[in-house]
Order: structure tokens, then sequence, then C-alpha cells
């Protein structure tokens, strides 16, 4: 009997686990992935030519900028909403300062709509969700 309730335990919380939506991390990049995923500015350097699979938006910040704290959470709650169809990166442009300074990146937070088939855009400073959900749907997702 012990082995009968223990098993069904067991077997509930695999399934409650599955049925939970799985959470999307934001990914920090580095330049090197950046160069992968998103623009390789280096082997093209006059022609914008979008790398990733999905439309993205890259998120330059640093740990001790306040507008950057407030907005990444969200950011996170976009990348909830919008999975499967933009990504999130996250450039920390104290430790990726060659990247920064690729894009002229001088007041964070700066963020970089990236669509898949159209010139990048850029946005400077804390930018209310609202804001957010409008520039994916027209810029990323051209609704």
């Amino acid at each position: 009997m012990k082995k009968i309730l223990l098993s069904l335990v067991v077997i509930t919380s695999f399934l409650y686990s599955c049925a939970q939506e799985q959470k999307v991390e934001i990914r920090h990049i580095t330049k090197a992935e950046f160069l992968e995923n998103v623009w390789n500015y280096e082997a093209n350097p006059n022609e914008w030519k979008y790398e990733g699979k999905l439309p993205c938006i890259v998120d330059f910040y640093a740990s001790w900028c306040g507008p950057c704290r407030r907005l990444a959470p969200i950011l996170e709650e976009l990348q909830q909403e919008y999975q499967g169809k933009i990504i999130i990166y996250k450039v920390n442009t104290e430790t990726e300062r060659e990247l920064a300074a690729a894009f002229g990146i001088q007041s964070i937070p700066t963020l970089l709509f990236c669509p898949m088939d159209r010139q990048p855009s850029i946005s400077k400073g804390l930018v209310p969700k609202e804001a957010l959900e409008k520039a994916i749907e027209q810029n990323l997702l051209g609704k």
C-alpha cells in the first residue's frame, strides 16, 4: 500500500511539473555569442545581416543601473509572453565593453530591436511595458 501511495505521489508530482509553464530565461550573451546569434559586424561591417532564427531584443545594461534593474522584470515578462516568437538577450556593458562601444552605447538601458528582414532600431532609457509590447508587435512581428 505504501508503494502504491508513494508511486501515486511521484506520478502526480511529475504530471504537475510537466503541466506547469516552462519558464524561459533571458540569455546573457558575450560578444562572440552576439556575433553568432545577432549580427557579425566584424565579417559584415557595412551590411546588416541578422543571424538569428527569431526576431530579438538586445538589452544593453549594467548591474548598478537603477533603470536597468526596473526594466529587467518587464523584459522577463515579455520573454514569457512572446515565448517562441522573439528572443531577448542581455549584454552587460561593463564586461562587454568592446561590444557596447561597437554600438556607441553611451546611455543605459539601451534596447536594440532586431527584426528578421529589416534594419534594427534602438530605444534608449526606461520604456514602459505597453510601449515595448507595441514595438514588439510593430517592429519585430510586423503586425
